[in-house]
């Protein structure tokens, strides 16, 4: 590993360097200190990387660095570097990068994406671009009217590649792909090193360097973990329970469904809890708007789905909640990963009911150890029929290592009516984070 100390160290142009200084960062992080060298080489690159690592900056540092020292004339709807991203936010959140770190240099950069007009979008090709940060359909919609041109492309980023093929975009990357110049740097980042991505990689990066800055699969050390066994009709008057019990101020909520988002939106605003859905079937303006006040403070409780939180980018966030618990396991290492960044503490919890024990052994096999369970002692449901037996006391096998408690007998329950008032075990830490910032100070540039 190298032992990088500062960004000018990294051997970055002067007006980078200045920007990054502005922005309050003074070292980078890991990914930052592999992978800039190698993008400044000119190498392609295959990194693996979560969001929250810092990997944004991890590619645009270099590429502004390279066509800083490069400059070429701009021609009108043919950019020199493309960057792809799955999500409406995340795309949006690179291209708010790029901006912050190129404000001393001559480039010039737009975003791109549906679900807003393309007439403005068309406008800014014409005066030309150098720097494009586009979804795949608006990106293949313009080039399908002849609005953009990508044979000039120098460099080109797929950016959270494991999502893009999740959500389906493997014809559309190809089509795209086929339209690049032979000649160009590529750079792929994705948060594991699936075999679809290594398939995808090997037919896009030639002779590429290869970084991976955490463990495949592997949930953060700095996430507190916990789960409340409870029945799912109890699932929404716990977590407006623990909302005020913990005073969490800034919580991301994740659920399986748009529908079941919007429910729990609605619930928890009826019970005085401000909170607010995004998903793909939310409006662009909705979606942005929900998530500059979630980022502000102004919202304490953001409910999401997985695909619609893939760009969230907030860092310092303290609670994630696991509404309910995804279908795939290294899905819930993604979603904790939204907490427990670059040094910060945080915490997950997980409501789970008797039907999600599978999914839940399963996750506890991926990340190798068993998840603490806790209870919520005083908390008494109002429905009638409240009381909620559910057990997981068989653990999955070879998970167990010393030092992580499996709690009382190696099981525990969400115990309401007259047992809660037994004194046994804590509940997670939790709630007492900073609140969220859109950027933390001197600790290392953020996504």
């Amino acid at each position: 590993m190298m032992n990088q100390t500062d960004f000018a160290s990294l051997g970055l142009a002067e007006p980078l360097l200045r920007a990054i200084s502005e922005a309050g960062y003074t070292q980078p992080t890991p990914i930052q200190a592999k992978a800039i060298p190698v993008v400044l080489e000119g190498r392609d690159l295959l990194a693996a990387a979560q969001t929250g690592t810092g990997k944004t900056a991890g590619f645009t540092l270099p590429l502004l660095h390279l066509m800083h020292q490069n400059p070429a004339q701009r021609k009108p709807g043919r950019p020199r570097c493309l960057i792809l991203t799955p999500t409406r936010e995340l795309a949006a959140q690179v291209e708010e990068s790029v901006q912050t770190y190129s404000k001393h240099i001559p480039l010039k950069s737009m975003v791109m994406f549906g679900g807003v007009g393309m007439h403005p979008q068309i406008d800014a090709l014409r005066k030309g671009v150098d720097i494009l940060v586009a979804t795949p359909g608006r990106l293949l919609d313009h080039v399908g009217q002849k609005t953009l041109d990508l044979s000039s492309v120098e460099i080109f980023v797929l950016d959270e590649a494991d999502r893009m093929l999740d959500m389906g975009f493997i014809r559309d990357i190809r089509k795209v792909l086929a339209m690049l110049p032979k000649k160009r740097q590529n750079l792929l980042f994705s948060a594991t090193f699936s075999e679809e991505i290594r398939a995808l990689a090997s037919g896009l990066l030639d002779n590429p360097a290869s970084v991976e800055v955490a463990a495949r699969n592997t949930a953060s050390e700095s996430v507190d973990q916990a789960v409340y066994m409870v029945g799912q009709k109890q699932k929404r008057e716990l977590l407006a329970w623990l909302i005020r019990e913990k005073a969490w101020h800034q919580v991301l909520v994740f659920t399986r469904t748009k529908h079941g988002a919007n429910k729990l939106a609605e619930y928890l605003g009826k019970n005085d809890i401000p909170a607010a859905a995004i998903h793909g079937n939310k409006s662009q303006s909705a979606r942005t708007r929900a998530l500059g006040d979630f980022k502000s403070g102004k919202l304490p409780v953001l409910v999401a789905t997985d695909i619609a939180a893939r760009g969230i980018d907030i860092d310092e966030l303290p609670q994630v909640v696991n509404f309910e618990l995804p279908n795939v396991p290294e899905d819930y290492v993604h979603r904790i990963g939204r907490t427990g960044r670059a040094g910060s503490t945080g915490a997950a919890v997980s409501l789970v009911d008797g039907e999600e024990i599978k999914l839940l052994r399963g996750i506890e096999r991926l990340i190798r150890r068993r998840i603490e369970r806790a209870e919520a002692e005083n908390f008494v449901p109002a429905a009638p029929g409240t009381h909620v037996e559910v057990s997981d006391a068989r653990p999955p096998r070879n998970t167990n290592r010393p030092g992580q408690g499996r709690g009382r007998n190696g099981q525990a329950g969400l115990r309401t009516g007259h047992e809660a008032g037994k004194p046994r075990g804590n509940g997670p830490r939790g709630g007492g984070g900073a609140r969220g910032r859109s950027r933390s100070s001197a600790s290392g540039a953020r996504d």
